[in-house]
């Protein structure tokens, strides 16, 4: 595949995950482990048809090639997941992606205490400025009654971090594996959570094709192309590809329902963005097919 092939799949892939927070925000009844549990079952059933399609095997060969990292990629994704879906409900795209957005520092950090990968200089000025900005947004959510989606952002931040250092510490070319697995367990933590607060299967038709469609190509497709794409890129070209996600996403929200952002948050986002792009420039990573696949 050309270089341009490559980095147009991963800004349509970008772009596909882009929506996330659009169709989060026009769910107006359903339960965020209603959202879970239904987006997981279109995003596993995407995900397993990619994953068959590109290693040429059946469904059953394929739950087989599926190891223990996988495993650990797809508990910690899952958490990621869920944390996700209570920030889009609880704050706004822009802050959810935008804190979501700084996950390559923490990912830094967890690798530099875990597994030894000592952060260079210009990783920690970056981080300074990223958490300045991310600061500004906090800022936004205590005067707008929004600390709670902003502090679930930043565990979804957190755990896909750690996600990252697995996959990476694994040493594999993708995480389709580990995101099946996740969807799996989307799919088991919003079904007992279901269960024990005692909501139903029945939601509202409307709302139930917004959350399918959202599973299916919001997230399943998106990550398809951008893990497709990334086999012939540089990590350092495709951690600011990816940034397509977390520039659009507040986009739609604004342009579809008139959800426009604050000041702390243009000016919190501009500074995290500033970062992750001086990050990903100054980094020189060996191994050309990187594990970062944008946000949730």
């Amino acid at each position: 595949m050309s270089r341009t092939k490559a980095m147009l799949l991963v800004l349509l892939g970008g772009s596909f995950m882009s929506t996330v927070g659009l169709y989060m925000k026009l769910l107006e009844q359903a339960h965020a482990f209603q959202i879970l549990f239904f987006r997981s079952l279109s995003l596993s059933v995407i995900v397993a048809l990619v994953c068959c399609l590109r290693r040429g095997v059946g469904p059953i060969a394929l739950l087989r090639s599926l190891d223990r990292s996988d495993l650990w990629m797809g508990i910690t994704l899952s958490i990621a997941f869920t944390f996700y879906i209570f920030a889009m409900l609880n704050t706004s795209v822009a802050s959810t992606l935008f804190i979501l957005t700084a996950s390559p520092f923490l990912a830094a950090i967890i690798g530099w205490l875990w597994i030894g990968e000592r952060p260079k200089s210009v990783t920690w000025v970056a981080m300074i400025f990223a958490s300045i900005g991310i600061g500004l947004m906090v800022q936004a959510g205590l005067s707008l009654g929004q600390s709670f989606g902003n502090a679930m952002a930043f565990l979804a931040a957190l755990f896909f971090a750690l996600m990252l250092v697995i996959a990476r510490r694994s040493g594999k070319d993708d995480v389709l594996g580990g995101t099946l697995v996740g969807g799996f367990c989307c799919i088991l933590i919003g079904a007992v959570m279901m269960g024990l607060l005692g909501l139903s299967l029945s939601i509202d038709p409307r709302e139930l094709s917004i959350i399918l469609i959202m599973g299916a190509f919001g997230i399943g497709i998106g990550i398809a192309f951008v893990t497709w794409g990334t086999g012939y890129l540089p990590a350092a070209e495709v951690s600011l590809l990816v940034l397509i996600e977390s520039v659009l996403g507040p986009l739609w929200p604004w342009i579809f329902l008139g959800q426009a952002m604050s000041t702390y948050e243009m000016l919190g986002g501009a500074l995290v963005l500033m970062s992750v792009v001086v990050f990903a420039l100054s980094s020189k990573e060996k191994n050309a097919n990187p594990v970062e696949v944008g946000n949730l």
